[in-house]
């Protein structure tokens, strides 16, 4: 191994690491927090969801790609290639899903309640769970795909190989299908980070109209507090912004690795390397945002309890 995968494989198990951790212990807090509360919470039912499709993402992606940096190949084989990726696939779709629900869910919870989402608020929390199940189905029905194409490495093949990852290889055995496959998928991502643009738009309007109306009723000092709503829907933001641009930049490598006609190992590790990125670092967008949790946040010093002036964003979408 030379110098650059010997630093390839240690950002990659550095990335495991403290991904796993980070995603299954907030996968046990909320599983626990909805195993026990009497009254199921929507927003951590969502995280939940989110939390276990960044695991799943970081085990079958990000280890594979650990090991092969370490110098293992062929250790998946074509049936370990075909479950890895396939779950891999079915999982980043989770992850888009799941972010563009939370960011719906947030954008109408923190909406004023004479508005036009009254009563579409009083129904939303019943239809988190089937929105998840949902999710699950069509990803799975849309990924199938892979397992006929995901094989293990291929020396001097006849077919057509996609992508070279070393360990495994992606084939295809006719370009029309692929291409028509590809086309479905695009449509796919894009009007789901569509709709998640336009709900984080809507909560940034909602926040800037909440910002002036604070400092016009009690003054610059007071609209320095930040609300546990407010809060929230800004993370919720974040959470949004953060996926959409890493989608872009994972969209335009990709179409640049796909199109090239020589292979480029290089370029092909470091779009791997940012391939779960995301994962990474989105469980801490949500620790912040959740104040059960402040073991993970700032000390803060203790406060005399005060009695806070009901303001027009009075919901809590995330904790």
């Amino acid at each position: 191994m030379n110098t650059t995968e010997i630093s390839f494989g240690i950002v990659m198990l550095f990335q495991v690491i403290l991904g796993v951790s980070v995603n299954v212990f907030l996968l046990l807090f909320y599983t626990r927090m909805v195993s026990t509360s009497p009254k199921i919470s929507s927003s951590d039912l969502i995280l939940g969801h989110l939390a276990l499709a960044n695991t799943i993402i970081l085990l079958t992606n990000a280890t594979p790609e650990t090991m092969s940096a370490w110098g293992l190949r062929n250790f998946l084989g074509n049936v370990g290639c075909k479950i890895f990726f396939y779950l891999y696939r079915v999982a980043r779709g989770l992850a888009i899903c799941t972010t563009c629900l939370l960011s719906v869910f947030q954008a109408i919870t923190i909406s004023p309640g004479t508005s036009q989402w009254a009563g579409i608020k009083a129904k939303l929390p019943k239809c988190i769970l089937p929105s998840c199940v949902l999710s699950w189905i069509i990803n799975l029905l849309t990924e199938f795909d892979t397992v006929m194409n995901m094989t293990g490495p291929q020396n001097g093949s006849t077919v057509r190989i996609i992508l070279d990852l070393k360990y495994c290889s992606k084939v295809s055995k006719s370009e029309e299908i692929a291409l028509v496959i590809a086309t479905v998928r695009s449509l796919r991502d894009l009007s789901i980070v569509g709709l998640m643009s336009l709900a984080s738009i809507y909560i940034v309007f909602l926040l800037h109209r909440h910002h002036r109306q604070v400092q016009h009723l009690h003054g610059p000092r007071h609209s320095q507090r930040v609300m546990p709503e407010v809060r929230a829907a800004k993370r919720v933001v974040v959470l949004a912004t953060l996926y959409v641009l890493l989608y872009g930049r994972q969209t335009i490598m990709l179409s640049i690795l796909l199109n090239m006609k020589e292979s480029a190992p290089l370029l092909v590790s470091s779009h791997m390397i940012w391939s779960p990125t995301f994962s990474v670092i989105s469980p801490f967008l949500m620790i912040q945002s959740d104040r059960r949790l402040k073991i993970f946040g700032k000390t803060e010093s203790p406060r005399v309890p005060r009695k806070l002036s009901v303001h027009p964003l009075k919901p809590t979408g995330v904790r």
